[in-house]
């Protein structure tokens, strides 16, 4: 039997269809940026470039005022809302979403271990002991928005179940990410701002139990959260996945009772129509749709309303902002070494390795199943774009190396990695999903 239309809308405007969508056009945007500061940066305007960057913004004036360079806004400041999506993403799919059930989790779980301890085997391995060993982490990162942008690209009538897998698998990584930031990329501890920040996460937490699903009181006791982070010694962008444990799920009113609501102001809506189809003059139908409007608010939980609210500007601004100042590595300047060795082969060979051994694994001791209509060609696919690690891994980069001359050395192998890795990755998803189609 076929799908109505108004079925068919339904299922393309779904939560997670619209995720896929704005990732998908967010890692378009992000190639673009990428390509603009790559070229920028190994142009005439290099310098000029590096001074926009290096430039002093402050806030809060003397005292406890804040002095950070353009760079140090975006990546502790602007990434801390970034860190906040992916914290807001990661707890809805364990609460009810992919991650939800032992067994739906189970594959892409395994294949983000695998993608995370693979790579830094072999980044070791390649690198040995000094300085370059701190950029272990740097080939564990999975960029989500360039993965499943190139998976749209190339395959866009993918199954679901593997655009599934491959959203599962890179929130999983970002979820190992964020760990990896907090346990081995932190600074020297100032115990007084962490306590502020600790009791800070004692109100948030206190907001949530009882029972206060209003966003603002969240958000600003969240900017006071990443102030203290961030002066603490632990990176600042931890923050915002604090803050996201703490944003309530719970609704007002649950799906009976909105749904009661709502037929009774639709039935409201259409007995008082004037006659001339235009709800300007029949004031209760405007009646009609604020309570509509309020209802969808009662019923929607704020981690969605945040979630949704955050989702483009982190997709258009954030991210694009973050590759703009960070993917501008001069190329002349750089003599690759070690570290960039070790990033390729992490990234290009360590992640598609470790993501498709893994999910074997897991298939073969039955703790997982493939998705529906999905090749071990194609997830084999998947795992090739699992080593596309731009984003998380240039920020690692930034941590691991800053003020160093293996920051440029390790961008130039990020670089190269996620070329080759979305380039590979587009050819066997394609053969992939083309073998699945013609049986």
């Amino acid at each position: 039997m076929g799908m109505t239309p108004e079925f068919q809308e339904s299922r393309s405007t779904s939560p997670f269809h619209e995720f896929f969508r704005t990732e998908a056009a967010g890692g378009a945007l992000l190639v673009a940026c990428a390509c603009a500061a790559l070229i920028v940066a190994n142009s005439g305007s290099a310098d000029s470039y590096r001074r926009l960057l290096a430039t002093t913004i402050s806030i809060a004036g003397e005292g406890r005022g804040l002095s950070l360079t353009v760079h140090q806004w975006i990546n502790d400041g602007l990434m801390a809302l970034f860190f906040l999506l992916v914290g807001l993403e990661i707890k809805r799919e364990a609460l009810a979403g992919e991650l939800v059930s032992p067994r739906q989790a189970a594959l892409p779980i395994a294949g983000a271990i695998g993608g995370m301890v693979v790579p830094a085997f072999i980044y070791f391995m390649t690198n040995g002991g000094g300085i370059e060993s701190r950029g272990w982490a740097i080939p564990v990162a999975t960029d989500i928005a360039f993965a499943l942008g190139v998976l749209a690209l190339v395959a866009p009538g993918a199954p679901s179940g593997l655009k599934i897998f491959l959203a599962a698998l890179a929130i999983v990584d970002d979820m190992g990410a964020v760990l990896v930031i907090a346990l081995f990329y932190t600074g020297a501890i100032t115990w007084g701002a962490l306590g502020m920040a600790g009791l800070i996460l004692l109100l948030l937490i206190a907001l949530n139990v009882l029972r206060i699903r209003r966003l603002t009181p969240y958000l600003v006791l969240g900017l006071g959260l990443w102030f203290f982070v961030h002066e603490s010694g632990v990176h600042a962008t931890i923050a915002g996945v604090l803050l996201a444990f703490a944003i309530p799920t719970r609704t007002r009113i649950n799906a009976t009772e909105f749904s009661a609501k709502a037929r009774g102001l639709l039935d409201h809506f259409d007995r008082t129509e004037t006659g001339d189809l235009l709800v300007l003059t029949s004031k209760g139908q405007q009646e009609a749709i604020i309570g509509l409007e309020r209802a969808s608010e009662q019923v929607t939980a704020p981690l969605l309303r945040l979630e949704h609210a955050l989702h483009g500007f982190s997709a258009f601004v954030v991210m694009p902002l973050f590759a703009c100042s960070n993917a501008g590595v001069g190329l002349s300047g750089s003599s690759g070494g070690t570290v960039t060795l070790a990033v390729i082969l992490g990234l290009a060979i360590g992640k598609p390795l470790g993501i498709t051994c893994a999910a074997l694994a897991a298939v073969r001791l039955r703790l997982a199943s493939l998705p529906d209509g999905v090749s071990w060609t194609a997830l084999h696919g998947c795992a090739w774009l699992g080593g596309i690690g731009f984003t998380m891994s240039l920020f690692i980069a930034t941590l691991a190396f800053d003020g160093t001359s293996l920051l440029d050395s390790a961008k130039v192998g990020i670089l190269a990695g996620s070329i080759v890795s979305g380039v590979v990755g587009a050819m066997v998803v394609r053969r992939g999903t083309r073998s699945v189609t013609s049986l």
